[in-house]
C-alpha cells in the first residue's frame, strides 16, 4: 500500500471507528442515524468532507455516481441537522494524532493562531452575522469568524473556533484553543498583536504552554510603566493584577509600582471576582526586536534567554506567516469560499472539514521529496495543484500513483518574493449558479 492509499485509508477508518460509537457525536444519541439511511452517518462525513464548490445536488448526484435513487437536498438538511460539530473536531484530532507532527529543534511545536473571515449567504434576518452597507460593501453582508490553530512546522491545522461576525472574541477564542490544546509535547503559541491581553497571557501559563505574541509600543509602555521604548530590548517584568484600585487593599506595598488595575468590565479568568483584594502575579519577557530598516517590533513571551535568544525569537514569529499563506490554500485552493450552508452552525461543519482535507492533502504532499540540483533556487512541490491531486484522490478519480504525479510539479522558493495584502469584500457565490 502506497503512502498516500495509507493516509486515506486512515482517515475513512476513523469515520468508521466513530460509526461505532455515535453517542458523542450526535445530538440525540438515543435516535439519530438508529435508522438505516442512504445517508447514514458515515457517508454524511464523506460526503462533507469531499464536497466541492457545485450546488448541493451537484454535489449529491457526483457522490452517488449519478444513481437515480439520489437522497434529496432535504433528506441531506435532515440528516446534517442530526451531526454535532463535536465529531469533526474529533474526527481533526484523531487523524493528526496519527502522523506525528514534526517538531522545532526536536522538541517544540509551533503553533500560530490567527483570525480569518468568510462571507455566507446573504441573509438580513440574521443579526449575529449581518453587516451594514458600507465602504466595502453597498448592499451589506453576511460573514463569520474564524480563529484557528496551525502547526507551521507540519503545515497542519489543529483546531478552530467559529464565531458569528458580529459576536466575535478573537481573546475568549485562544483561551478556548488554549484550554483544549492536546497535542503533547512543548507548544509555543504564536500570535499577532490582536491577541495580546493578561488573560491570553494568563491562559497560556495556567495551561503550560509557551507563546510569542506581537504587543503594540503603548501595550508596552504600560507593562514597563511609562517612557519612551529603546530600540532594542530584552527584559524580564513581573506584574500584580488585580481588582481593586485602592492601594491600602494590596497585599505587597512595597512593589506597588508593578500593580496593575483590571477593570470589573475586562475579562480575567483567574482573579475571585468576589474578592477585590485577590491578586494573580505575571511574569512576562519582552523583547524588542528590528524586522527592518528603522522599523521595530515588540514580543511578548515567557520562553527564557537561555533557550531563546531575541534572533531565535525573531525567526520563530516570522513564521508565523505561515498560517497567513494556508489561509490562502484553505479559501482558494480548497474551496472553503463556496460554502453549501446559510446557519453558522452548520457553516461551521464545513470549515472543519475544510481543516480536515487541507491536512489530508498536507500530510501526503510534506511526504513527497524533491530532488536537489544545481539550480539558481531550492525548490518545492506546487502545493495549490498538489492539493488538487490529492483531493481527487480521496474522491477516487486520480491516477494511482499520486505521489509521482505531484512531484512533476514544482516551484522555486524565492523568499524575498513580497506582494501587497489586499482587503476587499468577496461576495459567495449564489446558490443557485454554481458549475465545478
Amino acid at each position: 500500500m502506497t503512502f498516500p492509499e495509507i493516509v486515506k485509508t486512515t482517515l475513512w477508518d476513523i469515520i468508521d471507528e466513530m460509526s461505532h460509537s455515535l453517542s458523542s457525536f450526535v445530538k440525540n444519541p438515543d435516535k439519530d442515524f438508529i435508522r438505516k439511511r442512504k445517508l447514514d452517518f458515515k457517508k454524511m462525513m464523506h460526503l462533507i468532507i469531499s464536497m466541492e464548490s457545485g450546488s448541493l445536488n451537484h454535489e449529491l448526484l457526483k457522490f452517488f455516481e449519478y444513481d437515480s435513487s439520489v437522497p434529496t437536498g432535504s433528506a441531506f438538511y435532515q440528516q446534517r441537522s442530526k451531526l454535532s460539530v463535536s465529531a469533526f473536531r474529533h474526527l481533526l484530532k484523531e487523524f493528526n494524532l496519527k502522523f506525528p507532527l514534526e517538531k522545532f529543534r526536536g522538541k517544540y511545536y509551533l503553533i500560530a493562531c490567527d483570525g480569518s473571515e468568510f462571507n455566507i449567504a446573504r441573509n438580513l434576518k440574521d443579526a449575529d452575522t449581518f453587516h451594514e452597507p458600507n465602504g466595502k460593501s453597498v448592499s451589506g453582508f453576511n460573514m463569520v469568524h474564524t480563529i484557528s490553530l496551525y502547526e507551521v512546522c507540519s503545515k497542519r491545522y489543529l483546531d478552530l473556533e467559529v464565531q458569528p461576525g458580529r459576536l466575535k472574541n478573537e481573546f475568549q477564542a485562544i483561551c478556548n484553543l488554549m484550554d483544549r490544546y492536546a497535542y503533547g509535547a512543548s507548544p509555543i503559541f504564536i500570535a499577532d498583536r490582536g491577541f495580546s491581553s493578561y488573560n491570553v497571557f494568563a491562559h497560556a501559563i495556567e495551561n503550560n504552554v509557551d507563546f510569542l505574541i506581537r504587543a503594540k509600543d503603548l501595550n508596552v509602555q504600560r507593562f514597563l510603566g511609562g517612557g519612551t521604548l529603546p530600540d532594542k530590548l530584552d527584559t524580564t517584568i513581573e506584574l500584580i493584577l488585580t481588582r481593586t484600585q485602592s492601594k491600602k487593599k494590596h497585599k505587597h506595598p512595597e512593589k506597588e509600582s508593578q500593580y496593575r488595575y483590571i477593570g470589573k468590565n475586562i475579562a480575567f479568568d483567574y482573579l475571585n471576582p468576589a474578592d477585590i483584594s485577590d491578586e494573580y502575579l505575571l511574569k512576562l519577557r519582552i523583547v524588542r526586536v528590528e524586522v527592518s530598516d528603522g522599523v521595530f517590533e515588540n514580543i511578548i513571551t515567557t520562553l527564557s534567554e537561555e533557550d531563546f535568544t531575541p534572533d531565535d525569537i525573531k525567526y520563530c514569529y516570522n513564521l508565523r506567516w505561515g498560517i497567513e499563506t494556508s489561509f490562502r490554500d484553505l479559501k482558494h485552493t480548497i474551496g472553503a469560499t463556496n460554502l453549501h450552508s446559510k446557519k453558522t452552525e452548520y457553516v461551521a461543519f464545513e470549515l472543519w472539514s475544510k481543516l480536515i482535507l487541507y491536512n489530508f492533502c498536507s500530510i501526503i504532499i510534506l511526504h513527497v521529496p524533491v530532488k536537489s540540483r544545481n539550480r539558481k533556487y531550492e525548490y518545492q512541490v506546487n502545493f495549490s495543484l498538489a492539493m488538487k491531486i490529492c483531493f481527487d484522490f480521496l474522491r477516487g478519480v486520480a491516477p494511482p500513483n499520486v505521489e509521482s504525479l505531484i512531484s512533476k510539479y514544482i516551484l522555486p522558493i524565492r523568499p524575498d518574493r513580497n506582494y501587497a495584502r489586499q482587503h476587499r469584500v468577496q461576495k459567495p457565490i449564489s446558490f443557485s449558479y454554481r458549475f465545478v
